[in-house]
């Protein structure tokens, strides 16, 4: 794969990714995992969600520094812009699908859930082979898993259930409810979008003959 198409299905894969996400909080049943965290800031502060998605995650690289240390290289830099980017398609993602009106029973927020599993997932099978800059959430599951020597699957889950655990404190502690921005969309998503990968990765092996690494990142 020459580097002008490796770059342009990295940003597609990006962009399916935020549609995702833009799904799960369209369906008011619970932010996925990812953006759990910069749904509470706009729920509690009124920062827009993409904008809030960029802050996140640029503090996030600027953690890597701390834990990695000497092993910080300054290509791991590279992640604020994707930062950036991330948060600007959040944004043109929620605009996009702002005309789908709010579900107005459990069946029809659940379907929207499934989509934005599906679309994370698929998101995720476009971004993760090219290998390129990983997000700033990969990127700090990378870098404590260099420095604990901890496998990624684990450090992965431990992140991923610390945001979630955060978000639900944030939203008590600044909202006075419990739940906010995390609720059993949250859950089915960290259950389901690895499972949705794992399946589109089998259909295109089967349809293609071809077998997409999934591990590069």
């Amino acid at each position: 794969m020459n580097s002008t198409r490796r770059i342009v299905q990295y940003l597609f894969g990006l962009f399916i990714m935020t549609l995702g996400i833009a799904f799960s909080l369209k369906s008011n049943l619970g932010s996925t995992p990812i953006s759990s965290i910069p749904y509470s800031m706009e729920l509690i502060w009124g920062i827009e969600v993409g904008l809030a998605t960029s802050i996140f995650n640029v503090l996030l690289v600027l953690t890597e520094p701390i834990i990695l240390r000497r092993k910080f290289k300054k290509k791991h830099l590279l992640q604020i812009p994707v930062s950036i980017i991330f948060g600007f398609f959040t944004t043109v993602a929620v605009n996009l699908i702002s005309f789908i009106p709010e579900p107005s029973n459990f069946l029809w927020a659940l379907v929207m859930m499934v989509v934005s599993i599906f679309l994370v997932a698929l998101g995720l099978f476009f971004y993760v082979p090219t290998n390129l800059v990983p997000l700033a959430g990969e990127g700090v599951v990378q870098s404590i898993a260099i420095v604990s020597k901890r496998l990624f699957p684990r450090i992965k889950v431990f992140f991923d259930s610390t945001m979630v655990i955060s978000s639900f404190i944030l939203s008590y502690v600044f909202l006075g409810v419990i739940g906010g921005s995390v609720g059993i969309g949250t859950i089915i998503s960290a259950i389901f979008v690895g499972i949705t990968l794992k399946y589109i990765n089998k259909a295109y092996t089967y349809l293609t003959g071809n077998d997409v690494d999934l591990k590069k990142m």
